[in-house]
């Protein structure tokens, strides 16, 4: 059986102000064509449809299309829920729709109901697990805690039980929306982590065929049965490396795994410039550069006059000015965000409480308050559906 595995569609985000609903436009028409070309028996898509929990109505127009499109051509798609998407809203009509072939899995209570398709080597049980927001699910799923690792062994579990009771020849692929550990994340990725810890363990997912994983925006290998498709387009700088593509992953008759990377159409190149200003401007090896979205961060130890302006001379398209003089790091002008890099909430929460207590930390107990804070106001957002 012949997959084709995508996620983070992030319908609706736009590119540092730059508008994408064109590119994504053209992405999804990207997708419709290669499922016809490349004789595609279904379609999975792992959670991040949408960018927000409400999306413009011009990013449900294009969803929609594609879906019709999806539906014309006679080739099924399973799609789960991400953690940038309302679960319920993407969810509303998933009985009716899976008629036309869309089959949609956003409610954890049907983890291990699985959209059941068969080639000519037998069935293939496709399992969705949207995305489990532990402190939500704990209950329904009977994890044994509140952790990403906790909720997504329960609900596996529960497809391994179904999965033994089907023939052996049943092949399996399930669908999630999570960060495995092994995943390299990029800066354009909803924190999810929860008392401190956002990964699980690859092995959560053993017993299965096929693990097809979203929310990792790089598209990437945890082990031969354990992949990320990636975003198809790059929503951060920080993933101007990046090989958009999907996967185009053949399913053998004995559950053995082929897989090819599928490239994407890049709308504009990528591009992170470093150096004095003078120095972007006049380097003829950045002329590969000048048609790119451009991030410029400026090391000149003095602000150089409108520096915007300048750059946009030579790389109208820069989106992004970073300012970072050269000083030795002892010095007390070094910026705030240079400080706080590689720093999560809940240190940065930490240092304030030393630098009001002139050097004392917080304690053991009040370490803890404060990451029950973050927690719930991060449980918070998901339960209001608050977009960002």
């Amino acid at each position: 059986m012949r997959i084709l595995h995508t996620s983070d569609w992030h319908l609706g985000r736009s590119f540092h102000r730059v508008p994408m609903l064109d590119a994504q436009a053209t992405l999804l028409d990207h997708l419709v064509r290669t499922v016809q070309e490349r004789e595609v028996d279904v379609v999975v898509v792992a959670g991040d449809v949408y960018d927000r929990a409400v999306p413009p109505l011009s990013a449900v127009q294009i969803f929609d299309d594609a879906l019709h499109r999806l539906a014309a051509v006679g080739v099924p798609t399973i799609m789960i829920s991400g953690n940038h998407d309302s679960a319920r809203r993407l969810g509303v009509g998933a009985g009716l729709i899976a008629r036309a072939g869309i089959h949609l899995r956003t409610d954890p209570r049907e983890c291990a109901v699985p959209v059941v398709l068969a080639d000519a080597h037998g069935d293939v049980a496709f399992y969705g697990l949207p995305y489990l927001e532990p402190a939500l699910v704990r209950d329904t799923l009977g994890a044994t805690k509140a952790s990403h690792e906790a909720v997504l062994t329960a609900a596996m579990d529960r497809v391994r039980a179904d999965l033994a009771t089907r023939p052996d020849t049943t092949r399996s692929v399930v669908l999630a929306h999570a960060f495995v550990a092994g995943g390299e994340p990029s800066d354009s990725e909803r924190d999810i982590t929860v008392g401190g810890v956002a990964a699980v363990p690859a092995g959560v997912f053993g017993g299965v065929d096929y693990v097809a994983l979203g929310h990792l925006h790089g598209c990437q290998t945890v082990t031969e049965r354990v992949r990320y498709s990636g975003s198809p387009l790059a929503y951060s700088f920080s993933e101007h490396a990046h090989r958009k593509t999907m996967w185009l992953t053949d399913l053998g008759a004995d559950g053995e795994i082929t897989a090819e990377r599928v490239d994407c159409p890049v709308p504009r190149p990528l591009a992170r410039l470093r150096g004095r200003l003078d120095t972007l401007l006049g380097d003829p090896a950045l002329e590969r550069h000048e048609t790119s979205w451009v991030e410029a961060t400026l090391t000149d130890p003095v602000r150089p006059d409108e520096p915007m302006a300048r750059l946009l001379e030579r790389f109208p398209h820069t989106l992004s000015l970073v300012l970072e003089p050269e000083r030795p790091p002892e010095d007390p002008l070094a910026s705030y965000a240079q400080r706080l890099e590689g720093r999560d909430d809940q240190q940065i929460a930490e240092d304030f409480v030393a630098h009001v207590r002139g050097g004392n930390g917080p304690t053991g107990p009040e370490r803890a308050v404060l990451r029950t804070v973050l927690d719930d106001v991060r449980v918070n957002d998901v339960v209001n559906e608050v977009p960002r």
